[in-house]
Formats: C-alpha cells, structure tokens, sequence
C-alpha cells in the first residue's frame, strides 16, 4: 500500500530514486499517466488494470466517458524500474509542471506525484477543516 508524502528529486534523465516502502510494490511493472489536478498518476499493474477494465467498459457513445477515455489512455505509459530510480516521460513532466524537487504522495492503491508548490496548494485547501466537513458529509465513509 502507497502511503505518506516523500520527498525525491529528479535527476537530469527525470528519473528519481523511488522510497523504499514503494519499491517491493513495482515488481510487476506500473504505469504513469495524467492526474486530475495537474499532477501524476502512478499504478501498479494491477490497480492500473482495474482501472482500464472499469473505463474501457463505459458507454462509448457517451460524450464524458470518450473523454476520459482518451485523458487516462493517451498519456499513459507502462514503465519499468531500473534500478530502484523510476523515469517520468517528459511530456509528462512538462504536464505536471515538475521541476527537480518532487512530492509523492501515498493514495492506497497508487501514488501521485506534485510540484512541491502546487502540493501546498492542495494541503491549503485540506487544512480548511471548516469546509472539510460540509465538503465531505455527503461521502459515505465507513469500516465496513
């Protein structure tokens, strides 16, 4: 499981030194593709599959799910590690507006990877516990 923020930072080939917690994990493979907030996404194989499996299925004919279709698929890249260091493609990069310094952030399943200055925006806004319960009433979170 993908958990925690760390640190990294990119080498000139934009690979960076992956944590350790992270690395047992990519044994299989993983893929890296666009994030929703202008950030990355990156998958194990197998929680990347789900996910394709999930989006190829939806109504084609729909205007939305073409959409996300060509946002997840068309930027998605299946990568290896080499080395304990893992590459971001440069479009990629350029995309998610990296520079040297990097954050990963644990989300379970996957990991994201931010701008550190575009990350501090995001711990803004979660930091607002005034909004952070009217924001989230609606979800249901549960142990069971």
């Amino acid at each position: 499981m993908f958990l925690g923020k760390h640190s990294c930072t990119l080498d000139r080939k934009n690979r960076f030194l992956a944590p350790s917690a992270f690395r047992e994990q990519f044994s299989g493979g993983f893929y890296i593709t666009r994030g929703f907030d202008r950030n990355l996404l990156v998958f194990t194989t197998r929680a990347f599959q789900e996910i394709y499996h999930r989006v190829v299925s939806l109504n084609i004919a729909d205007p939305v799910a073409r959409s996300l279709l060509r946002l997840i698929l068309s930027a998605t890249y299946e990568l290896r590690m080499d080395s304990n260091y893992l590459s971001i493609p440069g479009e990629l990069k350029d995309f998610a507006h990296l520079d040297d310094k990097i954050l990963l952030i644990g989300q379970g399943d996957y990991f994201e990877i931010w701008a550190p200055h575009l990350w501090s925006k995001q711990e803004l806004e979660l930091g607002d516990t005034e909004s952070n319960s009217s924001r989230f009433s609606a979800l249901t979170v549960s142990t069971r």
